[in-house]
């Protein structure tokens, strides 16, 4: 092939300048990606070799070397993996987040496909390169190919890149920077030592670069022709949790997460008895942006006797825990396991319940612990994982307990953080119930008619506000032997907190507003399904409830929001007889409006829309203009 000059993809140009000012503020990450990606090339070879092992030819042991030129002011990161042909070059460089992972999978069938969901994708991690370098060239060839069919691929990270044909008997492929004038500084044995040693220590490969030593004679460091490993050629998890620095631990976490900032928690552990692996497993500080889609993969690596296999192995992992992040190396699952294989098998789910335990561990210890600036770290963690915690309720049925106490809800003694087991243990005497409301938000649920008596009395409600929570709530009907109840279902119920009377002056005045209420009953038939006098209200007109079985004002919004139908019900108005508007009805020439004006305003109250929002308005001035 002669020498070609084509263009970047479009998103390529856009992204480039972004990589070399913004997307790195540390400029020493180009060397992790690029040594990263060396690796992938090598785990990709490994994996095709399963089949074809003649593409090892003749080099099998796989390996990533660095080096360096001080006269040609050049660095170099060479790989004996899978390497790449010339449409593949033109195609992986030349396009973003196409690393050839993507096309790699494309060409396997069946489970085989499956398998390969595991190998690292490449994003914008190569660009890194052009942070330090004005001029990259990169020489490849694919493994199986003849010598002849190497490929050169050159750009100074602008608009264009060249390729062209070269010959090369090594498998593999070398990444050469150019560097910049200003950046001298990575032409150092020990910068590069350093960079790796921080960085890429934990990769499985051994990374290699020449000896540097001492010449007494001519009093100066020289470079020796001999290659020795720089990292310790060990992955991470393998190694003693007493050799391992917390400081190495964030490191690993940033690089198979691609997070900056550094984990909320982490658990390592090797785990024998029926299934034998090890783990390990960390918890993100901050929520990554598509935390809500649950059907992104998981974000647990599998390994397999230190092999790579998957990448995003959901099996092992419940969706509800979706954010964890980190590794499973397995000693019993068979190299050439696939996702079915992953479903079904009984090592696999050892290692889920497993993993599941440990985590929910990680979070109880947070949430309990003596010191303050721990509570502080899970309160941080339930602010951005919360809501995706609250789906465990329902799907994990051997956990429920746990997750019960690890859930938290702002209620009318506090805006956040508060548990279960703090609400049951500032329950008043004789309370025998946890009350709960659902609104669309804080403010809503805290300012709702139906809360008011409660607030007299200084019983606390929690304020349900996430969309989860109407669905959490079909699964969660008690705790610490107290059941939950909707304040905003059914009559009202204080037991032994509403004194005799109070209950005698309710009969009294349901029976002295008999007439009333059944006219506003024939007013609002075809809007209500019943109309009493309230037990709760104590300075609102009215609130409308719904009866104990039936769809919430709340869920039937959400399930409308959602373009779903949701089962048709008509709400009951309780109104306070004690209210300055609610007596003015008896005799009230507009006794017909003033009904659906409180209905309406009822409605507004609890957060809900009216479905014909001109009619209250012409009711409302109507009333206005005859005072």
């Amino acid at each position: 092939m002669d020498k070609q000059t084509l263009s970047f993809q479009a998103e390529v140009k856009q992204i480039l300048h972004l990589v070399t000012h913004s997307l790195y503020s540390n400029k020493e990450i180009f060397l992790r990606e690029l040594v990263s990606n060396a690796s992938d090339a090598c785990d990709k070879l490994r994996f095709e070799a399963l089949n074809h092992a003649e593409l090892y030819e003749d080099a099998p042991n796989l390996e990533v070397r660095v080096s360096f030129d001080k006269d040609a002011r050049t660095i170099t990161i060479r790989d004996n993996g899978i390497g790449m042909n010339a449409e593949e070059a033109v195609s992986h460089l030349g396009t973003i987040a196409k690393s050839g992972t993507r096309e790699f999978m494309s060409k396997l069938e069946g489970d085989q496909k499956k398998d390969a969901q595991l190998i690292g994708q490449f994003g914008v991690g190569f660009y890194s390169g052009f942070i330090v370098a004005d001029r990259i060239t990169v020489e490849t060839r694919r493994a199986g190919t003849k010598p002849e069919d190497g490929v050169r691929w050159t750009s100074e990270g602008s608009g264009d890149f060249e390729v062209e044909s070269i010959t090369r008997a090594e498998r593999g492929t070398d990444v050469i920077l150019h560097l910049r004038a200003e950046e001298d500084e990575f032409l150092s044995a020990w910068k590069l030592k350093s960079i790796i040693g921080k960085y890429s220590d934990h990769i499985s490969l051994p990374i290699l670069m020449q000896k540097d030593e001492w010449d007494a004679e001519a009093q100066k460091q020289v470079t020796k022709d001999e290659w020795a490993p720089v990292n310790k050629a060990a992955a991470l998890w393998t190694r003693s949790k007493s050799d391992i620095t917390p400081e190495q631990y964030a490191e690993f976490y940033k690089q198979i997460s691609y997070d900056t900032e550094a984990p909320l928690a982490y658990t390592h552990n090797r785990v024998e008895g029926r299934s034998e692996y090890t783990q390990l497993l960390y918890v993100p500080a901050k929520a990554p942006f598509d935390l809500w889609n649950r059907d992104k993969r998981g974000g647990v690596k599998l390994y397999v006797k230190r092999v790579f296999i998957m990448d995003d192995a959901e099996a092992l992992m419940p969706v509800y825990l979706r954010f964890v992040k980190g590794v499973i190396d397995s000693a019993d699952l068979p190299l050439n396991v696939s996702r079915e294989l992953l479903q079904e098998s009984r090592d696999v789910k050892a290692i889920r319940e497993g993993c599941t335990k440990r985590v929910l561990g990680m979070l109880e210890s947070l949430a309990n612990h003596e010191d303050e600036a721990e509570r502080a770290k899970y309160a941080a963690f339930w602010k951005d994982f919360g809501t995706v915690l609250k789906e465990g309720i329902g799907e994990d049925h051997t956990n429920h307990e746990r997750l019960t106490k690890l859930v938290r809800f702002a209620s009318t003694h506090a805006e956040e953080g508060v548990s279960l087991a703090d609400y049951v243990g500032r329950m008043k005497e004789g309370q025998e119930v946890i009350y709960y409301i659902t609104a669309d938000s804080l403010a809503a649920a805290k300012n709702s008619p139906q809360l008011e008596i409660f607030r007299k009395k200084g019983i606390e409600v929690l304020l349900l506000i996430d969309r989860v929570d109407e669905w959490m709530l079909s699964h969660l009907y008690e705790f610490d032997g107290k059941s939950l109840q909707s304040v905003a279902k059914g009559a009202v119920d204080l037991g032994s907190l509403q004194d005799e009377a109070e209950k005698k002056q309710a009969e009294e005045a349901a029976e002295a507003f008999k007439p009333v209420l059944e006219r506003l009953k024939e007013a609002l038939k075809d809007r209500a399904k019943d109309v009493r006098v309230t037990t709760r209200l104590v300075d609102s007109p009215a609130c409308l409830v719904v009866e104990e079985g039936d769809v919430s004002a709340h869920l039937s919004r959400m399930l409308k929001q959602a373009g779903q139908t949701a089962p048709k019900s008509l709400p009951t108005l309780e109104v306070n007889a004690e209210h300055v508007l609610v007596k003015r009805l008896d005799g009230n020439a507009h006794f017909d409006d003033l009904a659906h004006i409180l209905f309406d305003q009822a409605l507004l109250a609890e957060g809900g829309q009216l479905e014909d929002p001109a009619t209250y308005v012409r009711r409302v001035n109507a009333l206005l203009t005859s005072v």
